[in-house]
């Protein structure tokens, strides 16, 4: 019989060089983190909170909810746009102090970063011996550092709490099979539309009751919305839903989006649907059949982290901080890439190869997008090959992480191989 291959030594103290390994990657990360403090990024005065609080005046005062608008200067014209579920649960910090929401709203994400890190983090750190406290710690900085979070708090935005609901839902907190499997996936696509990809997700898994868990709960606060506001709820899922011109330029280079890749390309004219659609179709039949395998081979994570990248791709309108998803596909390459064998010239070839996608991964979605590139309030045509990488980057990158993203079998036993998609 073959021998079992051997799991690579765990970094710890007991290893030769342990705390050196670990004394270079906390300095690392602290210089990926302090640099990140004081980029552009952090002027943001959580704009978007603001606008969901005034939004909430506004309607508290007898006015049509949808009617709310606010003079911008890249966008032209803001708009509360989410669903009114999402109005439903805002409207109480409307009576808060605007400083109060504004606490209440870091603290929250905060601690979501912590939650969802340490769920992450947890299964490789058993596998690997890591130390517990330092890498959590570090996992920690280093996601507080991604745009994408920065983006979140600085606006003021929701995206930790569906992050939480979801991965609540389908990997950490509810048992597969379980009756209230799917409630986490409906409460956050009833919150936004975003999180509808998951209830497809669980469809093509067949994951029939889970599906229609996420699809009656969703359907049950939309209707408890409904109840509350009807005039609201009838014009947004009738009108509004629909109106993507509400929601922002789509050539905004913010827009990291499909169809802002394509925007980008046509500026100022809008981009062919057709086009857009088969796009679409391509990379929602691709990815959610990866999603799909990873989960039967037993890595729900790569397969949620797909599946996310799937919504991001194909959404018209994805922000930089709707892009939570690159955070768990650098914890799989990582993971991936600790667990390939370096005694053996595949395995090492492996390990050097995730390894670079991952810092390569991290790098970009620290230092982002939106980051240091204004492109001005007039609609903007990509004129260069290195304005279209530049404006783009995150489109790329996800299509990338589409392809390569490794399906780690049954990654609860860190002795066994990683494999890369065939």
């Amino acid at each position: 019989m073959p021998a079992e291959p051997v799991a690579p030594p765990a970094v710890t103290d007991e290893v030769p060089g342990g705390r050196r390994v670990r004394r270079v990657v906390a300095v690392l990360a602290l210089a990926a983190v302090l640099p990140a403090l004081y980029l552009p990024g952090l002027v943001h005065d959580f704009f978007d909170l603001k606008i969901y609080m005034r939004a909430m005046d506004w309607w508290a005062a007898g006015n049509p909810l949808y009617d709310y608008v606010q003079p911008d200067r890249v966008q032209g014209e803001l708009y509360f746009t989410y669903p009114p579920f999402s109005a439903l649960l805002l409207r109480p910090f409307a009576l808060l102090p605007l400083g109060a929401t504004v606490v209440i709203f870091t603290i929250l994400t905060g601690l979501g970063v912590v939650v969802t890190t340490r769920w992450l983090l947890a299964p490789v750190i058993a596998r690997h011996q890591l130390p517990r406290v330092f890498a959590l710690a570090v996992a920690v900085l280093l996601v507080l550092a991604v745009e994408s979070t920065r983006e979140t708090v600085t606006f003021g935005q929701i995206n930790m709490l569906l992050v939480v609901l979801i991965l609540a839902d389908l990997l950490f907190a509810v048992p597969r099979g379980s009756r209230w499997a799917g409630i986490g996936v409906g409460l956050a696509a009833a919150l936004k539309l975003f999180p509808g990809i998951f209830i497809v997700y669980l469809l093509a898994a067949r994951r029939w009751r889970a599906a229609a868990v996420a699809s009656a709960t969703a359907a049950a606060a939309t209707l408890l919305a409904a109840a509350v506001a009807p005039r609201d709820s009838w014009r947004f899922w009738t009108h509004e839903l629909w109106a993507t011109d509400r929601v922002g330029r789509t050539d905004y280079t913010g827009n990291q989006s499909l169809f802002g890749l394509l925007s980008r390309i046509t500026a100022p004219d809008k981009p062919g649907r057709l086009i857009w659609l088969l796009l679409v179709v391509v990379v929602v039949g691709y990815g959610l059949w990866r999603a799909v395998r990873a989960l039967r081979a037993g890595d729900p994570l790569t397969g949620l982290t797909l599946t996310g990248l799937v919504g991001a791709l194909v959404s018209p309108i994805t922000w930089t901080h709707h892009i939570y998803w690159f955070i768990p596909a650098v914890v799989v390459l990582a993971d991936a890439a600790w667990s390939a064998d370096p005694a053996t010239p595949e395995g090492a070839r492996r390990r050097r190869r995730l390894a670079t996608l991952a810092v390569g991964t991290s790098a970009l979605i620290v230092y982002g997008v939106v980051t240091f590139y204004d492109w001005g309030v007039a609609p903007a045509r990509t004129d260069s090959p290195g304005e279209f990488l530049a404006r783009n980057t995150y489109v790329l990158l996800s299509l990338l992480l589409l392809v390569t993203l490794p399906v780690r079998s049954s990654p609860g036993k860190s002795h066994q191989m990683d494999r890369l998609p065939e």
